[in-house]
C-alpha cells in the first residue's frame, strides 16, 4: 500500500489495541513474524517494512528518526489511532523514542533500544577523519562499518544521521511506561545504554536476558513472547 507516496510493505492482522513493529537497521518485518503471529489473536498488529528495507520503497530524500515515526504515526491513523502499542528493535527504537515524543502512546517495549551515542575517543575521530581525506584525494578509504558499505547513498545518509543522535537529554521527557530488554553482552547496545535509559525515563524498567547479545529477543523468542505477555497483560 502507499503511504504518503511511499510504497510500503505492511501486513495487518487482527483486533483490538494496535501494536506496531518497528524492525531494526537492514532488517525486515520477518524478524519481528513471531511477535505478530503471536500477538494477532489478541490486538491488531501492525507490522511493516519500513521505507529503505525489505520491500518498502526508499525515501526520495535522507529522513530523519523523526520523519520515521511521522511516518508511522501517519500509517497508523489509517488504520488504528488510539491505545498503540509499540514494539520495536535497534534503529526501530530510535523511531520510537521520537514518537513517543510527539505523538500519544499507551506503552512501548524496546529491545536492544539505540538512541545513546557511545562516548567517543581520539582515535574514532582520528579514524573518521583519515576516511574522509582519503575519499577526497581518491585514495582507497577503506572500508566502514558493514552497514554504511552495504546501504544506498539515501541510507548511507540515514545512517549517519541516526548513529550521530544522541537521545540522552531528551530521555526525562519520554513518560510512556516502557518495558526495555537488553542483552547482557550486547555490544551494538551495550547494557549500560539501557540501564541509563531506566534511569533518566520516568517510567521504564529494564529486563537483561543473560549471555546473550544485540538479537537476543530473537536468539531468545518464546522468552521474549513470554515477557512481552506479563508486561501487556499482567496475569500470564
Amino acid at each position: 500500500m502507499k503511504i504518503n507516496g511511499i510504497e510500503t510493505a505492511v501486513d495487518i492482522e487482527g483486533s483490538g489495541d494496535c501494536v506496531v513493529l518497528l524492525h531494526g537497521w537492514g532488517q525486515n518485518r520477518y524478524m519481528m513474524q513471531a511477535i505478530a503471529c503471536h500477538l494477532k489473536d489478541r490486538y491488531q498488529v501492525i507490522n511493516l517494512d519500513l521505507p529503505g528495507f525489505g520491500d518498502s520503497e526508499l525515501p526520495q530524500v535522507p529522513w530523519s528518526t523523526e520523519d520515521y515515526a511521522d511516518f508511522v504515526y501517519d500509517l497508523v491513523q489509517q488504520f488504528h489511532g488510539e491505545n498503540v502499542i509499540l514494539i520495536a528493535h535497534s534503529f526501530g527504537a530510535r523511531i520510537a523514542f521520537r514518537y513517543a515524543l510527539k505523538y500519544p502512546l499507551k506503552r512501548m517495549i524496546l529491545t536492544g533500544a539505540a538512541g545513546v551515542r557511545k562516548p567517543r575517543g581520539l582515535s574514532y575521530y582520528a579514524k573518521v577523519y583519515s576516511y574522509k581525506i582519503r575519499r577526497k584525494l581518491h585514495l582507497n578509504p577503506g572500508k566502514g562499518s558493514p552497514d554504511y558499505e552495504n546501504a544506498s547513498s539515501v541510507l548511507r545518509s540515514i545512517l549517519v544521521k541516526a548513529v550521530n543522535e544522541d537521545i540522552r537529554t531528551l530521555l526525562p521527557a519520554i513518560d510512556t511506561d516502557t518495558l526495555l530488554v537488553f542483552g547482557e553482552l550486547d555490544e551494538e547496545t551495550p547494557l549500560w545504554m539501557g540501564e541509563l535509559m531506566e534511569k533518566e525515563m520516568p517510567n521504564a524498567v529494564l529486563i537483561t536476558l543473560r549471555q546473550d547479545d544485540h538479537f537476543a529477543y530473537y536468539h531468545q523468542i518464546e522468552r521474549f513472547l513470554r515477557i512481552i505477555d506479563a508486561y501487556l497483560e499482567g496475569s500470564r
